[in-house]
C-alpha cells in the first residue's frame, strides 16, 4: 500500500535531517536477499550509527535537493538501499562489508565531500580506517615511546640489584 500525502512529506523531512548532519551517503541495489540478511545488514548499520534504511528513490531525491548529495540522484534507480552517516567512512563500510559475503547486495554509488562516488570508489573510502580505529592508532604509538622508557629503567634497575648482590 503507498503513502499518503502527509506520510510522504514525513518521510522526506526525516530524510532531510538526516542528511542535513551526514557526510557520507552509500548507495547499493538489494535484489534478491532474504529477510534475515537485511535484519543483520540493520543491526550492523545500527551498531555503526549509520541510519539504512530502503526507501522510495523520488522522495530521497527530494530530500537531496539542494544539498551536497544532490548528484547522487542519476544514480537512484531501481530497488536501492541507503546508507547515511555523520562518519566519513561507516555508510560505505557497512554496506562494503556486508557486499563481500552476499553477492545479491551490489554497491552502485556514494557521496562523499559533494563528490559523487563510482562502486570503486566506495570500495575506496570502505577501505579508509575509521576516527575510532585511527585514534587507536595514534594513542599506541604516543605511548610507546613512554612505555619504552620505562621498560629501560626497569632494566637498568633490575640490572643494578643483580650487580649489587
Amino acid at each position: 500500500m503507498g503513502l499518503n500525502l502527509d506520510e510522504k512529506k514525513a518521510v522526506v523531512a526525516e530524510v532531510s535531517a538526516r542528511v542535513a548532519n551526514a557526510q557520507t551517503i552509500a548507495i547499493a541495489e538489494y535484489r534478491g536477499i532474504e529477510a534475515g540478511d537485511i535484519t543483520l545488514l540493520r543491526k550492523k548499520a545500527r551498531e555503526s550509527g549509520v541510519y539504512l534504511r530502503v526507501l522510495k528513490n523520488t522522495l530521497v531525491r527530494r530530500a537531496v535537493d539542494g544539498t551536497p548529495f544532490a548528484g547522487l540522484a542519476d544514480h537512484m534507480v531501481g530497488p536501492l538501499l541507503y546508507s547515511v552517516s555523520t562518519d566519513p567512512v561507516a555508510a560505505a563500510k557497512v554496506l562494503h562489508d556486508f557486499a563481500k559475503g552476499n553477492d545479491k547486495l551490489v554497491l552502485k554509488a556514494g557521496s562523499y565531500g559533494g563528490k559523487v562516488l563510482d562502486k570503486a570508489g566506495v570500495q575506496a573510502l570502505a577501505s579508509i580506517p575509521s576516527r575510532d580505529e585511527l585514534l587507536s592508532k595514534l594513542l599506541f604509538v604516543m605511548q610507546a615511546p613512554v612505555s619504552g622508557f620505562a621498560r629501560a629503567l626497569g632494566a637498568l634497575a633490575a640490572q643494578r640489584e643483580a650487580a649489587a648482590t
